[in-house]
């Protein structure tokens, strides 16, 4: 086999949550070229239709599965019908997540909780119910999307920095325990171009970003794409546990927020 045949995925089936649009819809559209049907989830039906038409063109299958992952009844849904149609899974991608900046002092028990469930208990829950699946042919491959956020502190993400070092973590826990059926990795995104960053992106604040960015650039969701497919093809058959940071070289993040009493971070 091939160096460039290891990147392949046909016959493989991906299911993927928060695809609709940004990471996940690179995502799948990525899988989809390497080789693999796709499993589409999110919210918003139209979103996905969206998706499932470039995946058509690409000449692979999809089903499309409006999904809230918030609701774990449906999560339960979405891998029954996913087997259904396609009698298996082999990659999993965890998605889903989020939750804005926003200054401790401000956010309350129940924010926190809430992102902790969006980002963390969502992706458990998935992986739970899609690992004896994963575990059949004894290569599946479960992807976490994370953040440098969840390894690097600053101000004003201590619900969302915390909520992604707690799934990264838990990505180390899984890789330990569903190895060698399972390999279980993460990506640790920086700040990419997608809607969700639009919605904060001034021009100044951009320019900032830019330059605290040792690659000086913000990523693209093609970048986070490509690190998938290794992360869930062959080509990583020895590797699991593993956080790939795709952040153009962050030590630190490239948003500058207020401390609580005074400064900048």
């Amino acid at each position: 086999m091939g160096v460039m045949d290891r990147f392949r995925l046909d016959g493989k089936v991906a299911v993927i949550t928060g695809a609709g649009k940004g990471i996940g819809a690179g995502i799948a559209l990525a899988l989809a070229e390497a080789g693999a049907n796709i499993v589409l989830a999110a919210r918003t039906k139209a979103d996905l239709n969206g998706v499932a038409d470039e995946i058509t063109l690409l000449g692979r299958e999809s089903l499309v599965m409006p999904t809230d992952v918030l609701d774990f009844e449906q999560l339960a849904s979405l891998v029954e019908a996913t087997i259904a149609r396609f009698g298996r899974i082999d990659i999993l991608v965890n998605n889903a997540g989020g939750f804005l900046p926003k200054p401790m002092l401000q956010t309350s028990a129940k924010e926190f909780e809430a992102a902790m469930r969006f980002n963390v208990t969502t992706a458990f829950e998935l992986s739970r119910l899609c690992a004896p699946y994963l575990a059949e042919k004894q290569d599946g491959a479960i992807l976490n999307i994370s953040s440098v956020a969840g390894e690097k502190p600053t101000p004003c993400f201590s619900a969302y920095g915390t909520a992604k070092g707690a799934l990264s973590l838990l990505t180390r826990e899984l890789a330990q325990e569903f190895a060698p059926r399972i390999r279980v990795n993460a990506i640790a995104v920086g700040s990419t171009r997608t809607d969700a960053l639009n919605t904060v992106l001034t021009q100044e604040v951009e320019q900032t970003m830019v330059e605290l960015t040792p690659m000086g650039r913000l990523g693209e969701v093609e970048d986070i794409a490509l690190g998938a497919v290794y992360l869930c093809s062959p080509a990583a058959s020895y590797v699991t546990g593993d956080i790939l940071g795709i952040n153009g070289g962050l030590e630190r993040l490239n948003m500058q927020m207020p401390r609580a009493w005074g400064g900048m971070g």
